[in-house]
């Protein structure tokens, strides 16, 4: 039983690995591609983030619970600066910033003991385990990687294209040019 438990948690960071690093980044990446650096720092109104902001944040959270909150490093988050950026970050800074804080963030997992996915961790001022951490930061990073592709199909006018559907199974495209 426990070596099935230890493979479910092996298995478990394996795909929140993926996930973070294969599957949203990706998708990021080819919605900033296709925008001025303009577009990626609009807002549709003053309570609303840009992407630019959104990108901010992704990085500071995954960087406050992963990187941090489970591989030990220092806590220098500074949340409402993510939010407050108006001047324009350039789309290479920006997704530059991201890959590093995802690149330090895999690092981490893949040090992590999946025997300690049950252990609290204090994180943002709350205990958690390290279960519950990542699956909050995979989860809140799918959430916002839906509202960047939704901004960029607002803002490009344009069919992202992460799929080819040709035949009965979908065929991922997410580093390929939109058609």
């Amino acid at each position: 039983m426990e070596n099935d438990l230890n493979e479910i948690g092996q298995l478990f960071m394996t795909r929140s690995r993926y996930h973070l690093s294969q599957d949203f980044l990706p998708k990021i990446e080819r919605c900033v591609e296709l925008l001025k650096d303009e577009q990626i720092w609009w807002r549709a109104n003053p309570q609303s983030n840009s992407i630019g902001n959104l990108i901010l944040h992704l990085s500071g959270n995954v960087r406050q619970w992963i990187v941090s909150g489970l591989g030990g490093a220092a806590d220098s988050r500074d949340r409402g600066a993510e939010f407050a950026q108006r001047d324009v970050i350039s789309r290479e800074e920006l997704i530059e910033k991201l890959k590093q804080t995802l690149g330090d963030a895999d690092a981490a997992l893949a040090k992590f003991d999946a025997e300690k996915l049950l252990d609290l961790q204090s994180i943002q001022g709350c205990d958690v385990s390290a279960l519950e951490a990542i699956l909050h930061v995979v989860e809140h990073f799918s959430m916002h990687t839906g509202q960047i592709i939704l901004m960029t199909k607002m803002l490009a006018e344009a069919d992202l294209a992460f799929y080819e559907f040709t035949g009965a199974t979908p065929i991922p495209k997410w580093r390929n040019a939109p058609e």
